[in-house]
């Protein structure tokens, strides 16, 4: 057996009655944070770019571009177009181990391929649930690694799509190795890139399309290496850091008992990436019980495991600047004592109360107590130009499985985001009620059909 196998097995060998209620609620909701990021993402040039694209292509209609009433597609393709939507407004979800994307992938490439195979909505959510966990494990073995070698987020999230494709075309457990150890061999992304431009949103891209071909291509024969997660010079050694012989045996160690889904997703409640959210809540709450205003602050400080110096840019000019920029949503959380989908705007991002602070923003050294508790976490403090200081910690950001995830706050982004894709109010309400129930889904053109 390899891990491939192995996680084929089990992948494959589940039902939806074997899994954990929460499990699906998240997996609902995953579909859910992906359409309103979608919606978002649809106003940007990279995602009217590729959709151009691959309407020019066309191809047999499958299934759905979401947005717009266009033609459907083949699945790779409009579920390459959906995931680098939701990925281009830098709104939909994240492991918060290493800010790898699944949900996107998983949300895009199993809607797309239930068009075409006709699965229900409990056979989709199943299917995301397997494809997390896969994901999930082989991120697992590749932690530390995958971002001090520079890798994307993008070279797991594909496992997902390859999975969940996989699981909804009813791949064997054979056809399914096969689908994992080509996923593993069949995309790039270079970390450097998607912090710069929107690089970003194309890798998500690839990894729904190059999911979807995997399964594709393994459910007609093709094959590849089995032992490709953990041979010489395989996925974990080129990817990670040789992880030792312990951390390997977890890929699949647990089956059953430990869900990635209910302890490493986060959706996000806010915009921008992930490893910030925390900063803005932390700050906001610093401000509001120090109750500091905005010009008398002296020094924001940040302090949180690993991290000695400040990244990103200082002085974002755009919604990819502030995505990545730490000193933004600091300020922002300071300035404004809470921190929303409007400071994705150009208004806000352009604030000069916010402006006036990232300068301020500085990096303390890295707190020694409770570190196992920080998940993406932070302690911010405020100093006052009169010496007063204000202090928050927070060990990991709404949004977080681990924390609980409750359907009103996913409920509002949806609501917050979706009119952006010119979506009606009616149409609105009435995917908000599919998704909830969305077990209860024996089409997934119940859903799609109103994402217009």
């Amino acid at each position: 057996m390899t891990i491939a196998s192995e996680l084929a097995a089990y992948v494959t060998g589940q039902t939806f009655a074997d899994l954990p209620a929460k499990t699906v609620d998240y997996a609902a909701m995953l579909i859910s944070s992906t359409i309103a990021s979608a919606s978002l993402g649809s106003t940007l040039d990279s995602s009217k770019i590729m959709r151009a694209l691959e309407l020019q292509r066309g191809g047999v209609p499958e299934a759905t571009v979401w947005f717009g009433g266009g033609p459907k597609l083949p699945v790779a393709a409009a579920a390459r177009i959906n995931a680098l939507m939701s990925d281009a407004a830098a709104s939909d979800d994240s492991d918060l181990r290493n800010i790898v994307h699944p949900g996107t992938t998983l949300a895009a490439t199993s809607l797309a391929t239930a068009e075409k195979t006709g699965a229900s909505g409990q056979d989709i959510l199943a299917a995301i649930v397997m494809g997390y966990e896969a994901a999930g494990r082989i991120n697992g073995a590749v932690v530390p690694g995958l971002r001090e070698k520079g890798f994307h987020g993008c070279v797991v999230a594909i496992f997902g799509g390859a999975v969940a494709t996989g699981r909804l075309l009813k791949l064997t457990p054979d056809q399914m190795t096969h689908a994992i150890a080509l996923a593993a061999t069949s995309i790039g992304g270079i970390m450097a890139s998607a912090s710069t431009s929107t690089a970003r949103e194309y890798h998500a891209g690839l990894a729904a399309m190059l999911g979807v071909n995997a399964a594709q291509a393994a459910g007609l024969g093709f094959k590849g290496e089995p032992s490709i997660l953990e041979t010489g010079e395989g996925f974990f050694h080129v990817i990670g850091q040789d992880p030792g012989p312990a951390q390997v045996a977890r890929v699949t160690a647990d089956f059953g008992q430990r869900w990635d889904i209910l302890t490493e997703m986060a959706i996000k409640l806010v915009p921008g990436g992930q490893p910030y959210h925390a900063l803005a809540e932390a700050a906001a709450n610093a401000a509001r019980s120090g109750d500091i205003a905005p010009q008398d602050v002296e020094s924001i400080t940040m302090s949180r495991p690993g991290v000695t110096k400040l990244v990103g840019p200082r002085h974002p000019t755009d919604l990819i600047g502030i995505a990545h920029s730490p000193a933004y949503f600091l300020s922002a959380g300071v300035a404004d004592r809470s921190f929303s989908w409007g400071h994705a705007m150009d208004n806000k991002i352009n604030d000069p109360v916010i402006r006036a602070l990232l300068d301020k923003v500085q990096v303390g050294a890295p707190p020694t107590e409770n570190v196992e508790r920080f998940k993406q976490g932070v302690i911010v403090t405020i100093k006052t130009k009169d010496g007063r200081t204000s202090t928050s910690t927070v060990y990991a950001p709404r949004g977080s499985a681990i924390l609980g995830i409750d359907w009103a706050d996913v409920e509002n982004k949806y609501r917050s985001l979706t009119p952006f894709a010119g979506l009606s109010e009616q149409n609105i309400e009435a995917s908000i009620k599919v998704l909830r129930h969305f077990r209860d889904v024996k089409s997934v053109g119940e859903l799609v059909g109103l994402l217009h």
